[in-house]
C-alpha cells in the first residue's frame, strides 16, 4: 500500500510518501509545496494543485493529514484549516480515502510517546524509513504521519525493525 502523508501548512505543506509492504516500510519520496506570500485563495491554490500532481505522479492508495490544533491565535488556526482543507481536497479530487491523526497520535505511533519532542519523530523518521540523511522538519511531519497511519494504530509491534519497545523507548 502507498500512502501521502501531508503535514498542512500556509506557508510550508510538508508530503511524504512511503510505502507499506508486509513487515515494513518503504521511502519513496519527500519534500514541502511552499508558497509566497500573496492572496489567500492563490496559496490554497498552489497548495491544492501541487499536490494533485504529487499525486498523479506517485498514485497513493491512501493520505494521512495531520489534524488542526487549537493555537492561542485563532487567525493563524483558521488559516492553518484552510491549508488543511486544499490538501484533503487535493485528495477527495482523486477519490482516495483522507484519514487524519492528532499529532499526540501521531507521536505515539513513530516516537512512543505523544508528547516526544520534533527532533525525536524526525530522528525515529529516520530510522524506521533507513534514511541516509535528515529531510527537512515538515516533509519529517509528513512522513511520520504516513508512518503513523501504516502502522495503523498497531505501533511498532507490527514493523520489522529489530527493535521493540521497553517503558515506552525503543530497545
Amino acid at each position: 500500500m502507498r500512502i501521502l502523508g501531508i503535514d498542512p501548512g500556509l506557508r510550508i505543506t510538508g508530503f511524504g510518501v512511503i510505502d507499506r509492504g508486509a513487515h515494513q516500510l518503504a521511502y519513496i519520496d519527500s519534500g514541502c509545496v511552499k508558497t509566497v506570500e500573496g492572496a489567500l485563495p492563490d496559496r490554497l491554490k498552489l497548495i491544492m494543485s501541487n499536490l494533485r500532481e504529487i499525486i498523479l505522479e506517485y498514485r497513493p492508495d491512501q493520505v494521512a493529514v495531520e489534524q488542526v490544533f487549537v493555537n492561542v491565535n485563532p487567525k493563524s488556526t483558521l488559516l492553518l484549516g484552510q491549508a488543511r482543507g486544499a490538501a484533503i481536497c487535493a485528495a477527495v479530487l482523486h477519490n482516495l480515502g483522507v484519514s487524519e491523526y492528532t499529532a499526540l497520535q501521531i507521536k505515539q505511533a513513530v516516537v512512543g510517546n505523544g508528547h516526544a519532542h520534533k527532533d525525536q519523530v524526525q530522528a525515529m523518521v529516520i530510522q524506521l524509513l533507513n534514511l541516509a540523511g535528515s529531510p527537512g522538519k515538515d516533509a519529517a511531519d509528513a512522513l511520520a504521519c504516513a508512518i503513523c497511519h501504516a502502522h495503523g494504530g498497531f505501533g511498532l509491534g507490527k514493523i520489522s525493525l529489530g527493535l521493540r519497545m521497553k517503558r515506552g523507548r525503543l530497545v
